[in-house]
């Protein structure tokens, strides 16, 4: 579709040459027309320049310690950053710009402030696509450490994760090490859709909704949730007229 060209085009390139950053801004564009990207790219860069002022090495990854305090020192205490659980299910939380300029969001977009910032300072973090709240961990050589950007980038252990996955579920699960694999751009992303198509069908706009599915398509045309949702709500506009 013409009005998702600009994304289509980013997302067409392999994941390792995607600009998250750039790609999530793309998503709010449409709802936010003319959305100055570059500067909000540029606000990302400036978060950076103050989480380096607080380093105590040149090379984050040979202290990841060092370097999470740094990032959470400067994105939460200094600069405010919070999870939004007052007002979880508000969109706004969804779109990049928004997060940058009101300071909070929801996981999935808290972790792509956190990742781009840490990718800045030379410290590189991954996504996890954790059930029911998305994570970031460092993977290093001699440890893997678990971040929850949402809650102030607490490091989660084995119980905390254990915990999780039990109020996720209802009952006591297993951690399981599948349960934190890294995951992609696309996949990211995919979330950043996912979730906007929830909020959206929960409030029955279902433009909206079909938007976020449409996206969600041009990352996987065979996505066969997307698919299925798309076919279900065009044949209930159908029933309806």
């Amino acid at each position: 579709m013409v009005k998702h060209l600009l994304f289509t085009h980013m997302v067409q390139r392999s994941d390792e040459e995607i600009d998250l950053a750039a790609a999530a801004l793309l998503i709010a564009e449409e709802e936010y027309p003319g959305l100055d990207v570059a500067s909000y790219v540029g606000k990302l860069d400036r978060l950076a320049s103050g989480v380096r002022k607080r380093l105590p090495t040149r090379v984050p990854a040979e202290e990841p310690a060092a370097a999470i305090r740094a990032l959470n020192g400067y994105l939460f205490e200094d600069e405010g950053f919070h999870g939004n659980q007052k007002d979880y299910y508000d969109p706004r939380n969804s779109f990049l710009n928004e997060v940058l300029d009101r300071r909070t969001g929801i996981p999935i977009t808290m972790s792509i402030v956190y990742i781009e910032v840490a990718r800045r300072i030379g410290f590189e973090l991954e996504g996890v696509g954790f059930p029911g709240h998305f994570l970031v961990k460092y993977a290093g050589i001699r440890s893997t450490i678990v971040i929850d950007p949402f809650f102030q980038g607490k490091t989660l252990d084995a119980d905390d994760l254990r915990q999780m996955l039990s109020t996720v579920h209802g009952r006591p699960v297993a951690l399981e090490l599948r349960h934190l694999n890294g995951v992609g751009k696309k996949q990211i992303l995919a979330r950043v859709l996912q979730n906007l198509r929830s909020v959206y069908a929960d409030r029955g706009d279902t433009a909206r909704a079909l938007s976020a599915i449409d996206r969600l398509l041009i990352l996987d045309p065979e996505d066969s949730n997307a698919l299925r949702e798309r076919d279900e709500i065009e044949r209930g506009e159908k029933n309806v007229n």
